[in-house]
């Protein structure tokens, strides 16, 4: 996979555009921070680059292909999906949630094959899962749960990783782990798109910066060229300034826009 698009994509709920009549393109390589307030559309929007969700209009094309062309284990196979909010419904081991995300790799009977036993061990120690391996999904916090998550969403070695807020109940030094591994997964080649609330860590980490506002795309650009503190007070109504570029980016937010 080398190439993601959106084309006109619109979804109404109640008469309302949740998602309304977004266009973009993105290729392979790039780490996409979506932005925006809350209620803006960007779990939908997610959803529907997932495939998850049919737009009422519009498309969405993956190397330029309709997404609904492909068959349900192609596109498992292709992308990814990290949903926000996870849960674990059943006391199964940790390494039995991640190996999950191989079920599109697999053959029809039979269980894991021999080969994919280390890509399992790896996924686990690369979300510092190793010594809860064996522990029931049950039984993890939120924020190590968060981490089975991701671990399961990269252990099939997707081309696309969508993730819905995929730091959410992170502590720091998982937060920093997740976006540095986010932002190496696309330097390797891959398409990462990931909705992220901290805007300092999407500065400093992402290569693109995607911003919604009720429902709209009110910017898409480099990172460096589209976070700027016009963008942060049209899109969240926050005064903001905006230090440094990189790793050493800040956001400094200095109260309500107008205030």
């Amino acid at each position: 996979m080398s190439h993601l698009g959106a084309r006109n994509l619109t979804v109404r709920r109640g008469g309302r555009a949740i998602v309304d009549d977004v266009s973009f393109d993105v290729a392979a390589g790039a780490f996409v921070a979506l932005v925006g307030p809350n209620g803006a559309g960007k779990s939908t929007l997610l959803s529907l680059l997932a495939g998850l969700t049919r737009p009422d209009s519009g498309l969405t094309l993956i190397d330029g292909a309709p997404l609904d062309r492909l068959t349900r284990r192609e596109l498992a196979r292709r992308r990814a999906y990290l949903p926000q909010n996870p849960r674990a419904e059943w006391p199964i081991a940790t390494e039995r949630l991640v190996a999950l995300g191989l079920t599109p790799h697999l053959p029809a009977f039979g269980g894991l094959p021999g080969g994919m036993e280390p890509r399992l061990t790896q996924a686990l120690e690369a979300c510092d899962l190793a010594a809860l391996r064996l522990q029931p999904a049950t039984t993890l916090s939120g924020g190590e749960l968060a981490r089975a998550m991701l671990a399961r969403a990269l252990v099939g070695d997707p081309k696309l990783l969508i993730a819905d807020e995929p730091i959410s109940g992170l502590d720091p030094w998982h937060a920093l782990d997740t976006v540095t591994r986010l932002k190496a997964l696309a330097g390797e080649g891959r398409l990462v798109v990931a909705a992220l609330h901290d805007l300092t860590l999407a500065a400093r980490f992402s290569t693109h910066l995607m911003a919604l506002r009720a429902g709209r795309l009110a910017a898409f650009g480099p990172t460096g060229e589209t976070l700027t503190a016009g963008l942060v007070r049209e899109v969240f109504d926050v005064e903001a300034r905006i230090q440094g570029s990189g790793l050493t980016a800040l956001v400094d937010y200095l109260g309500p826009a107008g205030a």
